[in-house]
């Protein structure tokens, strides 16, 4: 098999006319050649770190929607569903993976449960790193939130690293707005990678100090506008990756928007594509070609180098995507979950008033609030009036206050209270099983009935996400684990948007609120955060009260 057309040389910076030989999978020789097609062939982009189950499918359903877009490997954390099942669930998505041509590259998850703050499905400890670290199939120690973990010596956080040392695979890191001799030392540990950073700052600092730096850009966390910057200089220690990419979001592009973004900006195309093509398969080993002699043939077809609208992709010298139609097929499953919980009463999402006090609106008491950030994981802790009926502490729409609660989805225990402003919901609620990273129950509503409707419905499924209106209800079952479709991406994206919708009819404004909504209970990220086990400051890694009694 042949491929003619403009070759793209990203090691050497130069483009020309020639003609590729593709021989049992394999680039038996490129050579220059004259020819009249006028479209790029390129190496095929990798997602340097990418949770696929945020996507809501399962690896081989997101391998036929990756690939339309040019990616034909990723860099993959199987963390979401190693927190729900365990190694179960990491040897799922291995095995799954492994019945299509497209090249995931799974690690090990390090932090299982992201903390003790949290009630997790499973346990992955260093035993089980050892185990999974000496698996061929596993390619790195995922990402170590556990940063607190690493600075302050925690025994088994370094027992974890030392089995990645041992087995010479990469040791991906998560700390964000971690700097100064706090980021030396994280560094020191062996932790080579970040995809946290949100300041131009933090990425060159992190960067100076011998770290790769992963410019993120996910459905709910955005940090391209403020790291692009550093591309120019750093373009040899940087990769793209989205992170968590919501199914509506992954059809109509991947890292081939980043492409477009980049050189858009002015960014000199080599760069671009040493970042998005490159610098992933060197820095983590990977089986993946780079369009050279010798290579396997993972390559693409663009029709230019501007909007990176692929024509066809290349994996193993397997057509997998050409012309619109993805070649490749659907792959039979067995469906795993762990859900436990029983159904809630609305008198369990009270958040009784203990002084009279409270009442008393000439002085009010102040409670601790969570602001929840537009395209960012990190939040804000604010300081508001509470606002009392009937004794109950309940949300204020006016003001955009709202409940907040995560609930054990593993054991049946009492929900957690608090509040939460930006999501500014006017009528009913939403909820998501997808409740980073042990992913209970999590649900914002302006009154309790609406909350306890949400989550019970969340609980009938076993999982999925929903959104409750006074006169209606919809919710999208996802069944696997509780946060993936057994569906195809087409149908999964198409009532996701049709949910997303209704939720900003009952009055979000946020551009993606239940991707947002899933990161509220990510305590490794800071400054307020809820978990099952209550209200969490993550400046200080501790649980803090809600409500601060006035002075």
């Amino acid at each position: 098999m042949t491929l003619k057309g403009n070759i793209v040389d990203i090691e050497n910076r130069s483009i020309y006319k020639g003609e590729i030989t593709i021989e049992n999978g394999n680039i038996k020789s490129i050579e220059k050649k004259d020819c009249e097609e006028n479209h790029y062939i390129l190496p095929g982009f990798v997602d340097a770190h990418i949770h696929i189950e945020s996507s809501m499918l399962v690896p081989s359903e997101f391998a036929k929607v990756a690939v339309k877009h040019g990616t034909v490997a990723t860099v993959s954390d199987p963390h979401e569903i190693a927190n729900v099942l365990g190694v179960k669930g990491v040897e799922f998505m291995i095995e799954n993976g492994k019945q299509t041509p497209f090249k995931f590259n799974f690690g090990a998850p390090s932090c299982v449960p992201a903390t003790s703050f949290e009630s997790a499905g499973a346990v992955i400890d260093s035993d089980d790193i050892k185990t999974l670290m000496a698996n061929p199939d596993i390619k790195y120690l995922a990402e170590m939130m556990n940063y607190p973990g690493v600075i302050y010596d925690d025994a088994e956080v370094l027992k974890k690293i030392e089995w990645a040392k041992h087995y010479n695979k990469p040791i991906d890191g998560h700390a964000p707005g971690l700097r100064d001799e706090d980021l030396t030392k994280y560094i020191s540990a062996g932790i080579s990678t970040d995809h946290e950073c949100f300041t131009y700052e933090e990425g060159l600092e992190k960067l100076q100090k011998g770290m790769k730096v992963i410019i993120r850009e996910g459905s709910a966390a955005k940090n391209f506008e403020a790291l692009i910057g550093l591309l120019d200089e750093h373009y040899q220690n940087m990769m793209f990756c989205s992170d968590d990419k919501h199914p509506d979001d992954l059809l109509v592009g991947h890292i081939n928007q980043l492409c477009a973004r980049a050189v858009a900006k002015g960014n000199d195309i080599f760069k671009v594509l040493q970042a998005a093509c490159v610098n992933p398969v060197k820095h983590y080993n990977l089986d993946v070609g780079l369009l050279q002699v010798g290579d396997t043939a993972d390559c693409i077809v663009v029709e230019d180098l501007k909007d990176f609208k692929t024509l066809q992709t290349y994996i193993n010298g397997e057509l997998v995507y050409d012309n619109g139609e993805s070649k490749i097929q659907h792959v039979n499953f067995e469906i795993l979950n762990n859900f436990n919980t029983e159904k809630k009463q609305t008198s369990d999402f009270l958040i009784q008033s203990k002084k009279s006090n409270l009442s008393n609106e000439s002085n009010p008491s102040k409670i601790r609030v969570i602001e929840c950030l537009e395209g960012e994981l990190v939040t804000n802790q604010i300081i508001e009036n509470t606002t009392v009926v009937d004794n109950n502490l309940v949300s204020n729409t006016e003001n955009d206050i709202l409940k907040i609660t995560v609930v054990n989805r593993y054991q049946n225990n009492k929900p957690a209270m608090a509040f939460i402003k930006n999501f500014g919901l006017k009528e009913g609620a939403i909820a998501s099983s997808v409740g980073h990273d042990s992913h209970n129950i999590i649900a914002v509503g302006v009154s309790d009935e609406a909350i306890c409707k949400a989550v019970n419905l969340l609980i009938e499924n076993e999982g999925g996400i929903c959104a409750i209106s006074n006169t209606e209800q919809k919710v999208v079952a996802l069944p696997v684990a509780g946060i993936m479709s057994d569906k195809d991406a087409e149908t999964i994206g198409k009532q996701y948007s049709e949910l997303d919708k209704m939720a900003k009819q009952l009055g979000s404004t946020l551009h993606a609120p239940y991707m947002s909504l899933s990161f509220m209970a990510l305590l490794v990220i800071p400054a307020l955060k809820l978990s099952d086990k209550g209200l969490f400051d993550g400046g200080k890694f501790e649980f803090t009260d809600l409500v601060i009694n006035p002075s």
